[in-house]
């Protein structure tokens, strides 16, 4: 920033509304303080942020948590260098857990079928006239050998039909068809937020470079009058200092449009990233409980293989939500330095 000027109505005035006043820093002294504060913060993408290395670590909203509101306010830059908004890559996370829902229900329908195969098929056996001739108690324990299997094929036909229904069914409704168009609603809200950002700032650098271009001419004409070149520089210096004040004016005020535009985008990045944690948490949860609903079906079906699905059983107890985002969080994050109002 340049030095300010003493005369009255200049920027350095109208930034501190009045210099005079009791206790305020000197304009050598503002100006250091600026110069300081200004090194202690970066705009990137037109979001600002605090220099990490310069200014005290900040709290976390929700510490010990890992949570989506903490780890996603910078920009990705993906292999391609296209950069990636930290939101838009929340939103890709709920459409991928989607998809793997929908995976995970066709997987169950291919199981279904094997079990409707096998059914079908012992039925089949269960008839069959071979042996059918035996006699005696032989006779009488081979007829009831082919009955089990009648009796096994109903078991299997049962629990085809309550996978379907307790099991697949729910994972193809979890996240219904209005789903994907309730994550652009989301993207669109945040995007048109962070678009009033953007033009917020280039205002900002507009009123920035007016009010250096006024200084440079209120400075220009100022030499003029030390050297006498013209008999208009004193009207032309008064006229020059009210544009110089003006442009300050301007300047506080959009930076001042700009500290709202990022402070409402700032509270619905937090709103909608809490949101997006929670639906993650649910569809989690929901598929734990479908999952266990089909080991549950399958110990009914079949006693004598338990031992099979223990292994299965055991990891889905131990599902964890908080677990699995922390992971996740960790691998994907973009950063979580939260933004911060811009100064002068």
């Amino acid at each position: 920033m340049e030095e300010s000027f003493d005369a009255e109505g200049s920027f350095d005035d109208a930034l501190c509304l009045s210099s005079q006043s009791p206790g305020s820093p000197s304009p050598a002294r503002r100006q250091t303080k600026e110069q300081e504060i200004k090194e202690t913060k970066i705009t990137i993408n037109c979001v600002t942020f605090p220099v990490s290395m310069s200014t005290p670590e900040q709290q976390l909203l929700k510490p010990n948590e890992w949570s989506y509101c903490d780890y996603f306010w910078a920009d990705k830059r993906d292999p391609q260098g296209a950069t990636m908004p930290g939101f838009e890559v929340l939103l890709q996370k709920q459409l991928k857990g989607k998809h793997m829902q929908k995976e995970m229900a066709e997987f169950i329908r291919e199981r279904i079928k094997i079990e409707e195969e096998y059914a079908k098929n012992l039925s089949k056996l269960s008839q069959s006239p071979l042996a059918a001739q035996e006699e005696g108690t032989l006779g009488d324990a081979w007829a009831q050998l082919k009955k089990s299997l009648a009796d096994e094929a109903e078991v299997h036909l049962k629990f085809s039909s309550k996978l379907h229904s307790e099991v697949e069914k729910p994972l193809l409704t979890l996240r219904g068809d209005n789903f994907k168009k309730d994550m652009k609603k989301y993207d669109h809200h945040i995007s048109d937020l962070r678009k009033q950002l953007v033009s917020r700032y280039a205002a900002v650098e507009k009123a920035r470079r007016a009010l250096m271009d006024r200084q440079k001419d209120l400075e220009v004409k100022t030499q003029q009058l030390e050297i006498k070149l013209s008999n208009k520089t004193e009207e032309d210096i008064k006229k020059a200092r009210r544009k110089s004040t003006q442009a300050g004016d301007d300047l506080m005020r959009c930076v001042d449009l700009y500290n709202q535009a990022q402070s409402k985008w700032f509270e619905e990045m937090v709103t909608s990233s809490l949101e997006l944690e929670r639906l993650e948490v649910e569809r989690v949860e929901m598929i734990q409980q479908h999952l266990r609903q089909y080991t549950t079906l399958r110990h009914e079906t079949d006693m004598f293989n338990q031992s099979t699905l223990e292994p299965v059983d055991k990891l889905l107890q131990s599902v964890d939500p908080g677990k699995d985002r922390e992971l996740w969080v960790r691998e994907h994050k973009t950063g979580e330095l939260r933004p911060v109002d811009m100064d002068i």
